[in-house]
C-alpha cells in the first residue's frame, strides 16, 4: 500500500492518495478543485485514479471530486448518511452512495466507511486495512471529524448554512462519534483533513498526523466523559467562520461547475477598469502592501498576494457579482486558481498594475506614532483580529471588529476622526483599512507590523479577558 499526503497550504487542507501499486489503482480522498497535483502524483507512481471519496460536504473549499471524476473516469464514493437535507445532488448512476460500515477494495486495500457525524450530519471517516499484510486496520482518514489535538467544529450548519438550532444537536452527535471510536485500537494512525490554520476547528495541530492512542490521552475531546460538559466545551470559543463558507456548502452539495466550462480570464484595459469600478463590482488589488499604499485607485480592495489570499478575499466576495483582479501577470494564474478554490468563478478579467497607480494613498503608521495618538485621545484603534486573539492580548482602548465583519459595522464608525486598523502582523489591518477607504472613509491608517511590532516596541498591552 502506498500513501501520499498532498497539502493545500492556502486552505490548510489535506488530500490523500491511497494506492495498491501492484494492482496499479489509487483512491483520492477529499480532492480540491485544482486536480493537477493528484494527476501528477498518480503519473509519478504509475497508478490509475479509479476511486474518489468525500468525507463530507465541505464548507471551506470547492470540492474537486466531480472535476477529478470527469478527468479520470474514476468512480465517486459519497455519503448517503445524514438525512434527506444533506445528500449530494450531482451523483450519477455509477456513484456509490455509502452508509455506515459499507466497504470496498482499492486493489488489496480495504476501505470501510464509518458514520462520524458532528461536524456535519453526513460525515464519514474511512478505516483502512492493507489486506496484503494484515487483517486489522492500520489507519483512519478522519476528514473534519478528528484533527490532531482537536475535533471538527459542530456549529457551521448554524453559523454558515443558516440551519437555526443545529449546533447543540451537532455537538451531541460529535460526542457520540468520539465515544464510538474509543473502541478502536490505540495504534491506529489518524490522517485528518486539516492542520493548523484551518477554521474548521478551534486549533488543529501543526503536525500532519497522529495515532489514536495519543489522541485518547491528550485530546480534550476524549478526556471529557460527561456529554453536557463536552457540548459546552466544544461550542465555546469556536473561531469566526469566513463568510464564504455558506456559499461552499451550497456549491458542494450541488457540485461545483467544471473548470473547462468557465470563461477564460483575460487581461483588460483601463476603460474596462473604470467600468468595473463604476458598476460596483469587487476589484481586488492584489499588489504588495507598500505598492498599494503608495498609489492606488479609490474603490478597490487591497488583498496582498499572501499564502492565505483566498481566505482573506472570501470574507468580502459577493458570489452574485463580478470579481476582478489587479495583479502582476506572473501572479494571475495562482490568484485565479486560489479564488476558484473557494468557488469564485465570476472573474471576467484582470488588470495590469500599471493601470492601478492612481492618486490615492493609504497611511501606515508606526507603533510609536500610534501610542502618541492613543494617549492624546485623537484616534480610534480598531483591532481586526479574531475575537480569541483580542481576548488574549490587545492594545489598550482598542475596539474589536473582525476585519471580515466590517461591512456590518461601517455605519457605527466615525468619519470625523482618524481610524487606525491593527492586526497581528499588518496584513488583515491593511485589508481592513483599504475596505474602509473603499467605503468613503478619508481618515484611515494601518499599523505597520501589527501587534507584533507594538509588543517589540515595549508598548502597553491589556489581557485576561474583555
Amino acid at each position: 500500500m502506498l500513501l501520499k499526503y498532498i497539502l493545500d497550504k492556502a486552505l490548510a487542507q489535506a488530500t490523500y492518495m491511497v494506492a495498491d501499486t501492484d494492482a496499479g489503482v489509487a483512491l483520492i480522498i477529499d480532492p480540491s478543485r485544482d486536480i493537477s497535483p493528484y494527476l501528477e502524483v498518480a503519473a509519478q507512481e504509475d497508478v490509475r485514479i479509479a476511486h474518489i471519496a468525500e468525507t463530507h460536504i465541505h464548507a471551506d473549499f470547492a470540492s474537486g471530486a466531480r472535476e477529478l471524476a470527469e478527468a479520470t473516469g474514476a468512480r465517486l464514493y459519497l455519503s448517503a448518511e445524514g438525512g434527506p437535507d444533506w445528500q449530494y445532488a450531482y451523483h450519477s448512476s455509477d456513484t456509490r452512495l455509502l452508509h455506515d460500515r459499507d466497504s470496498w477494495m482499492v486493489g488489496k486495500v480495504k476501505i470501510e466507511a464509518l458514520h462520524t457525524a458532528g461536524h456535519t450530519p453526513e460525515h464519514l471517516s474511512f478505516l483502512v486495512t492493507d489486506t496484503a499484510s494484515a487483517d486489522e486496520p492500520m489507519g483512519l482518514f478522519t476528514g473534519d471529524f478528528l484533527f490532531v489535538n482537536d475535533v471538527g467544529r459542530p456549529d457551521l450548519l448554524e453559523t454558515a448554512a443558516g440551519v437555526a438550532g443545529s449546533k447543540e444537536p451537532s455537538a451531541r452527535q460529535m460526542f457520540h462519534s468520539i465515544q464510538r471510536i474509543q473502541s478502536l485500537p490505540d495504534y491506529l494512525q489518524i490522517w485528518p483533513g486539516h492542520g493548523a490554520g484551518s477554521a474548521c476547528g478551534k486549533a488543529p495541530g501543526q503536525i500532519p498526523s497522529s495515532v489514536l492512542g495519543y489522541e485518547k490521552r491528550f485530546n480534550r475531546a476524549f478526556t471529557i466523559k460527561d456529554e453536557d460538559e463536552f457540548v459546552a466545551w466544544l461550542l465555546d470559543g469556536q473561531p469566526e467562520a469566513p463568510r464564504y463558507f455558506s456559499q461552499m456548502k451550497r456549491v458542494n452539495k450541488a457540485g461545483p461547475a467544471l473548470l473547462r466550462d468557465l470563461a477564460p480570464v483575460h487581461q483588460l484595459d483601463r476603460a474596462a477598469l473604470d467600468s468595473a469600478l463604476a458598476s460596483g463590482a469587487l476589484v481586488i488589488d492584489a499588489r504588495e502592501i507598500d505598492d498599494f499604499s503608495r498609489a492606488h485607485l479609490r474603490g478597490v480592495l487591497n488583498v496582498p498576494p499572501v499564502t492565505r489570499f483566498n481566505t482573506h478575499a472570501g470574507w468580502f466576495v459577493n458570489y452574485a457579482a463580478l470579481t476582478y483582479l489587479i495583479a502582476d501577470e506572473a501572479d494571475v494564474e495562482r490568484l485565479v486558481r486560489d479564488l476558484r478554490a473557494i468557488g469564485v468563478d465570476n472573474i471576467p478579467g484582470y488588470f495590469s498594475p500599471d493601470l492601478a497607480a492612481g492618486d490615492e494613498t493609504l497611511q501606515r503608521i508606526t507603533p510609536e506614532e500610534l501610542e502618541q495618538l492613543r494617549t492624546s485621545g485623537k484616534v480610534l484603534i480598531v483591532d481586526v483580529r479574531a475575537q480569541s486573539e483580542y481576548k488574549d492580548e490587545r492594545i489598550p482602548d482598542a475596539r474589536h471588529i473582525l476585519y471580515g465583519d466590517l461591512p456590518q459595522h461601517v455605519r457605527d464608525l466615525p468619519k470625523d476622526m482618524l481610524i487606525v486598523t491593527q492586526c497581528a502582523s499588518g496584513i488583515r489591518s491593511q485589508i481592513a483599512a483599504s475596505y474602509l477607504e473603499k467605503q468613503g472613509f478619508t481618515q484611515v491608517a494601518s499599523l505597520i507590523g501589527g501587534l507584533e511590532a507594538w509588543e517589540a516596541a515595549g508598548l502597553p498591552l491589556e489581557s485576561s479577558g474583555f
